[in-house]
């Protein structure tokens, strides 16, 4: 039996991400491919106990370290649990934030700093990284605004102040700079069909489907 694929998708808050994982799973079942959708944090039961401890409360609530160490502890869950399996199963896994999203959050964001990000990935879950990761991107006040619309969602992350955000945004796009091979970057900008059109296009490319 073939391995899966493994996708994530990432971007700062607002940036639509729930929503055009949904839509990239409507279109991956009409191709019959058998799929597994999932969430960082969260995605097993201890990571979504995990979970509720990053979005809820203040901001300063956690030091940049010790909030890496609980994405990393539910992210290794996550993987012990579901991920791994499923793609040992031969199923595709969705995932809605990944790897990259500790390293722009805490390293860029919160300025830890991608070494130290690094090597706590390189412990908990060695060289393994998603098939492919689209990166959806848009100007934080813009993502912001979305998020706000959004009522009885907001998270504590969406309550840290602008420069945190900016900071986040150019995290995520050094990240895909830097990994051009894996990373592609989506104008979040656009109408929702033409970014839905835009992260299915990236799939057909990059994991060897049939074009639509």
């Amino acid at each position: 039996m073939n391995r899966g694929r493994f996708i994530t998708l990432e971007g700062g808050e607002g940036a639509g991400k729930s929503t055009q994982l949904r839509r990239l799973a409507e279109a991956l079942a009409e191709r019959s491919l058998d799929l597994v959708v999932t969430r960082e944090p969260g995605g097993a039961a201890g990571a979504e106990q995990i979970r509720r401890l990053l979005v809820e409360g203040e901001p300063g609530r956690w030091t940049p370290m010790t909030e890496a160490l609980l994405h990393i502890a539910a992210r290794r869950d996550h993987l012990e649990r579901t991920i791994w399996p499923a793609l040992e199963a031969g199923r595709w896994v969705l995932c809605d934030r990944f790897a990259d999203s500790t390293m722009a959050y805490q390293g860029y964001g919160l300025g830890l700093g991608r070494d130290v990000v690094a090597r706590l990935h390189q412990v908990a879950i060695g060289e393994f990284q998603p098939d492919l990761t689209v990166i959806l991107d848009l100007p934080p006040d813009l993502g912001l605004a979305r998020a706000e619309a959004r009522r009885g969602t907001e998270t504590r992350y969406e309550r840290m102040e602008p420069a945190f955000h900016r900071r986040l945004r150019d995290g995520f796009l050094d990240i895909a700079r830097r990994d051009p091979g894996r990373c592609a970057v989506v104008d979040a900008t656009a109408p929702l069909d033409d970014v839905s059109a835009a992260v299915l296009a990236c799939v057909v490319d990059r994991c060897g489907l049939a074009p639509p």
